[in-house]
């Protein structure tokens, strides 16, 4: 039994950026879940199902398939398990940064084994994986969740200047906080906010923490001198959305620079160096702050290996999430090929396709009929400390949206602010990685026909 406590209430006044996280949701009773792990040397030498990756695919999977396949074995070298979706909030101070964090094995289910160690190759011929001490661990059936790499170096001076100077991160644990306490320092000035060209963990996440410490600095009559610096070629993955939050942007004055890199930041100077990447010229700019978010890219030893697409991910049908060479892998989340935005609600949609097939798979029986994952994906964007914008889209880059028969979800809204903080950690934590029942929005749209909502506006299509 899953139990919700709720301490107290977002307030919308200047006392709103306040946290909110982990006095807001408590969860009590997780008995099912509760796994000690194993050294390379103690586990077996082959194993029904093999899960590699412990983070939120990974443990999404191995709960859903709990009850029918007995020996699994998950390899994950990390003892902490963190919800990364909850970093903005920590960084805007709606959330302290201990309420994201959880042990590992208490997520892990009973009776399925836990390896802590790293995986360092793979043998897709030989069905075997190999660790980094050397041991090799067989299986019937593999799952490769292993995140996305994120390469701090890639920018030159970001390693020694992160958590100093102004300069700040969403996508790191040990520095989320310091962002908090940059934007509470900051007297006014010049604010950059940055994302690559590369693929990244949530393509909203960089504007996500923009907006918040815009509203923060208006509600303390702060001036900010805002510039977003982006590589990609437009705002946001969808036209759709991508429209909205340009809107926001001129409206409050936040200045967007499009196919332009951070390079080099130099925090002693206070000055980021960018690229154009489309002249290859470099520019530098001052700054009083500057979060930034690093370049990603497909974990290493996955891109070296049998299983790896051109691009180094995972090489997986975009619509069954198998393997497209060796049909007894499957691969889903962010160290995929799936061509859709990397985020947790993307993952929930993913895993039931494979929990499903694997359950059949292994009980030799015919799979229950599953829709192919449609690329789905959600970013729920907080556009200040009380709002948010909930975008949702598919494969085709159109609104694909949960509630848009009940709500105008192209609003910035605070019930959407109140499942991000509230409603979306407790299905994370009590129904995506333990509990097994929560399976994302496209199965929910299937049990409910009616929250089917279509748009077919022209503008919404993506571009050519």
């Amino acid at each position: 039994m899953f139990i919700l406590s709720v301490s107290r209430k977002v307030k919308t006044t200047k006392e709103s950026t306040k946290r909110l996280g982990s006095k807001s949701v408590r969860v009590i009773g997780v008995s099912s879940y509760s796994t000690q792990p194993l050294t390379s040397k103690d586990a077996k030498d082959k194993y029904k199902l093999v899960i590699v990756g412990g983070g939120t695919g990974g443990l999404a999977v191995a709960s859903q398939v709990q009850k029918s396949v007995q020996d699994v074995c998950i390899i994950e070298p990390q003892e902490k398990h963190y919800y990364q979706p909850g970093w903005t909030l920590v960084g805007g101070g709606i959330w302290k940064k201990s309420s994201t964090e959880r042990d590992e094995g208490s997520l892990i289910p009973n009776g399925h084994t836990w390896v802590k160690d790293k995986v360092s190759s793979f043998q897709p011929d030989d069905n075997t994986v190999t660790l980094e001490d050397g041991k090799k661990i067989g299986y019937d059936f593999l799952v490769v969740s292993s995140g996305i790499q994120i390469n701090w170096n890639k920018i030159k001076g970001l390693e020694e200047t992160l958590g100093k100077n102004g300069v700040c991160s969403n996508y790191s644990f040990d520095v989320v906080d310091k962002t908090w306490k940059f934007i509470q320092e900051f007297k006014g000035g010049r604010a950059l906010f940055t994302q690559p060209n590369t693929p990244i963990k949530c393509g909203g996440a960089p504007q996500k923490i923009m907006y918040i410490a815009y509203d923060h600095w208006k509600r303390s009559g702060k001036s900010a001198d805002i510039s977003f610096f982006t590589g990609m070629p437009g705002i946001f993955p969808s036209p759709h959305y991508g429209e909205i939050l340009k809107g926001i942007c001129k409206e409050r004055g936040i200045d967007v620079n499009y196919k332009t890199n951070l390079i080099a930041v130099d925090g002693d100077k206070k000055e980021a160096t960018f690229m154009d990447l489309d002249s290859n010229k470099e520019r530098k700019e001052k700054f009083d702050m500057i979060h930034v978010v690093p370049p990603m890219s497909a974990p290493k030893y996955i891109a070296d290996s049998p299983i790896s697409n051109e691009a180094g991910y995972v090489d997986v049908d975009k619509g069954t999430l198998q393997h497209n060479k060796y049909n007894n892998i499957f691969g889903l989340g962010d160290s995929s090929s799936l061509p859709t935005s990397k985020t947790a609600a993307a993952i929930a949609s993913q895993a039931p396709i494979i929990s499903e097939k694997l359950s059949a798979l292994i009980e030799n029986r015919t799979a229950t009929k599953i829709p192919p994952y449609n690329g789905y994906t959600s970013c729920p964007i907080p556009t200040g400390i009380d709002k948010l914008l909930l975008a949702e889209f598919d494969y085709t880059l159109r609104p694909c949206e949960t509630f848009g028969r009940l709500i105008n979800q192209d609003l910035p809204r605070y019930d959407m602010f109140l499942m991000k903080t509230l409603g979306f950690p407790w299905m994370y934590w009590n129904g995506l990685v333990t509990g097994g029942w929560w399976k994302g929005a496209m199965d929910m749209k299937q049990r409910f026909p009616f929250l089917n909502k279509p748009h077919l506006n022209p503008k919404d299509a993506p571009p050519s």
